[in-house]
């Protein structure tokens, strides 16, 4: 049986649980349970704190796991990334008071930055040369530069309220970061199938994500043109209908083009659209 590490609570959980929900994995699990498992999948799901993911990954106790990109690569790790996986996405960010006068990476030179990642911190400034003094301390590290522990921090950026409420200035972008599922090195070939399929799966899930499948009739001396204007997967599927001047287009859009493809369709004379959600899609 397949085990993975989950993020006990949080965004990450709940992202994470969506998704095995999503691929039909069921979780037997309540708030008090640290290994849950699936009754209609060869997976069971052990439940840590976000930072001991990786470590129990490699370390062969977990198969795989589903972890910040940005606690990945802090830990140094032998896991590797066997899938990317879109959600939970965020930024590390240096930030310095509002009003320091920031006016580069050189500014950072001989100054104290707080962080809870001093790893990706430190090498980030060799690359580029720059010598600080990293003030490794966990949680709130928003607040240092406010009580004159550090003149600047490096953190966890989302949306950035947390900086501006904390009269913080994002001065530079060192990585993004998305969720990622990492698996050891040396799992046995029984579980590797099991994670073939489970990943199959979440491609199925994946490719569905705003998409939608449009059923549309159309004038048939129309249809040259309407198939010029829809970037579908491949060629859209045409079945003739009992009126020999119309037939039947079914096809899937993007959902960022969707608006915009679709007035060009209506345009063309596309009548009777039919717009469906897709759950899963298989490529």
């Amino acid at each position: 049986m397949l085990r993975i590490a989950v993020q006990s609570k949080g965004r990450l959980f709940d992202d994470t649980m969506n998704l095995l929900a999503e691929a039909d994995i069921k979780i037997n699990a309540n708030k008090r349970t640290l290994l849950a498992q699936s009754p209609n999948f060869p997976l069971e799901v052990l439940y840590l704190r976000d930072d001991d993911i990786p470590q129990t990954v490699a370390s062969g106790v977990a198969d795989i796991g589903v972890v910040g990109e940005n606690e990945y690569l802090e830990r140094n790790d032998s896991a590797e990334i066997v899938k990317r996986l879109g959600f939970s996405k965020c930024r590390l960010s240096i930030a310095v008071p509002q009003g320091a006068g920031y006016t580069g990476l050189d500014w950072l030179e001989g100054k104290k930055i707080a962080t809870s990642y001093p790893v990706i911190l430190r090498r980030f400034l060799n690359s580029k040369g720059i010598k600080s003094d990293i003030h490794v301390i966990t949680g709130s590290v928003e607040i240092s530069p406010g009580i004159g522990l550090a003149d600047a921090i490096f953190d966890i950026v989302s949306s950035g309220s947390t900086l501006i409420s904390n009269n913080l200035l994002e001065a530079e972008v060192v990585m993004q970061s998305e969720a990622v599922m990492i698996a050891c090195r040396n799992i046995d070939e029984a579980k590797r199938e099991t994670l073939k399929e489970m990943l199959f799966r979440i491609d199925a899930v994946r490719n569905a994500e705003d998409k939608k499948y449009i059923r549309m009739n159309i004038p048939r001396a129309r249809l040259g043109d309407i198939i010029d204007v829809l970037p579908g997967l491949k060629s859209p599927t045409v079945i003739p209908l009992a009126d020999s001047e119309w037939c039947c287009v079914h096809t899937v859009l993007d959902q960022k083009c969707f608006w915009e493809i679709l007035g060009k369709l209506k345009s063309l004379g596309a009548q009777g659209i039919l717009v469906t959600p897709i759950e899963k899609m298989i490529m």
